[in-house]
């Protein structure tokens, strides 16, 4: 039985949007062919809608396991204090951590989300991610700025990156400011042999530059505080990304995530830097933990791809792709709606390398269908939603 399905607009990605579009679709979700409406033919019923249909959406960047702390963590507080307040003890049962992380998952699949990029400490995400209709791959972190501790912080982190099987997982380096050069070679060395994709955490604040340009600023005064000696660590004389992208993995697709402080100089480095890089954007959470958003305007022009993440509970208000199109939208008049639903569903999908199923509605794919309402012709609005149709 095929199904119609039709609306004002159709966003294809791979092609220009059609106006008056038609996806035609078998019962399992795979699209047989696109048309307009004038090719439909007689006798067909065709759900008609009003808005605009995309793919399903990629949400590159999440953590799963900290949906517990939705509104638990002050905004605005800056990355340190949110650390902080992440990493305090807090006294929370087992099944109020389940509980969260599928309804998280469930938020997320009515938000039209088909496929996460998941950040894992733990094993708390593996059951809701099996039982998920998502795609997920689940990026096993590791962090240990000791560098006599690195070899066996890797073995942890690859011990959860393999209890996540079946699933798609890969190890991967937290952030610049809490990952040594000894832990960096280590990852390195294993990512040599096969396929193990790169999530790393970058210039999320202004203090990460000042660490490694001068060996001042608050992250010293963190590490002080935790009577964590440092002293291996030395400045190196220019931002934390042109430190650290040579340390990372030449064979393997890299993404790097939040880019809330990456200058104009730092985006030409990655441009000329032989390394497969896409940059991940997560605007809300920006804006809920620095109260800045990153150049949107640069990321527009890079040469590199660009995808879409929601960050946590702990620092978002909700898990939708769609919120954080319209926070870019607001914030550059020169991203257009077609190109932040590129950044939100091919790319990542390309990123995952999955889209030969996922990230642009062509024949032989089953990429899950979006409708978005309540726009004006083809700029969405705050009324906005998003209906998730297949």
């Amino acid at each position: 039985m095929r199904r119609y399905v039709s609306a004002d607009y159709l966003f294809p990605v791979n092609t220009p949007p059609i106006r008056n579009g038609v996806i035609v679709m078998d019962e399992e979700g795979e699209i047989i062919k696109l048309i307009s409406d004038e090719q439909v033919p007689s006798g067909i019923s065709v759900e008609e809608h009003r808005g605009i249909l995309v793919p399903g959406f990629v949400n590159s960047h999440c953590h799963l396991e900290l949906s517990y702390l939705h509104k638990q963590i002050p905004s605005e507080t800056g990355l340190i204090d949110f650390i902080r307040s992440v990493t305090a003890e807090r006294s929370v049962e087992q099944q109020a951590i389940d509980t969260a992380i599928r309804e998280a998952d469930e938020a997320m699949q009515k938000e039209g989300i088909v496929v996460v990029g998941d950040i894992a400490n733990t094993l708390n995400s593996r059951q809701v991610k099996l039982d998920s209709s998502i795609h997920y791959h689940t990026f096993a972190e590791v962090f240990n700025f000791n560098p006599e501790e690195a070899k066996e912080t890797f073995k942890k982190g690859n011990d959860l990156c393999e209890a996540f099987s079946p699933l798609s997982s890969s190890i991967t380096p937290h952030a610049p400011y809490s990952v040594t050069k000894e832990l960096f070679r280590y990852i390195k060395s294993f990512c040599d042999d096969g396929h193990n994709l790169i999530s790393i955490h970058n210039q999320e604040s202004e203090e990460e530059n000042k660490l490694y340009r001068y060996k001042t600023g608050a992250f010293v005064n963190f590490y002080e505080s935790f009577n964590k000696d440092i002293s291996f660590f030395k400045a190196q004389a220019r931002n934390s990304l042109r430190s650290v992208l040579p340390l990372l993995p030449e064979s393997q697709r890299i993404l790097l995530v939040h880019n809330t402080y990456t200058s104009f100089k730092d985006n030409n480095f990655v441009d000329r830097y032989k390394r497969d890089v896409t940059w991940c954007l997560c605007p809300n959470a920006n804006l809920y933990i620095e109260s800045r958003l990153p150049n949107i305007d640069l990321f527009i022009r890079s040469r590199r791809p660009v995808v879409l993440g929601t960050d946590s509970l702990a620092s978002n208000d909700k898990l939708s792709i769609l919120s954080e199109i319209k926070t870019l939208l607001k914030n550059s008049s020169n991203l257009s709606l077609e190109l932040a639903i590129k950044w939100a569903t091919i790319n990542g999908a390309k990123y995952f390398g999955v889209d030969d199923v996922y990230g642009s509605l062509e024949p032989g794919k089953k990429p899950g269908v979006n409708l978005l309402t309540n726009n004006k012709g083809l700029n969405i609005t705050d009324a906005t939603e998003v209906v998730k149709l297949a």
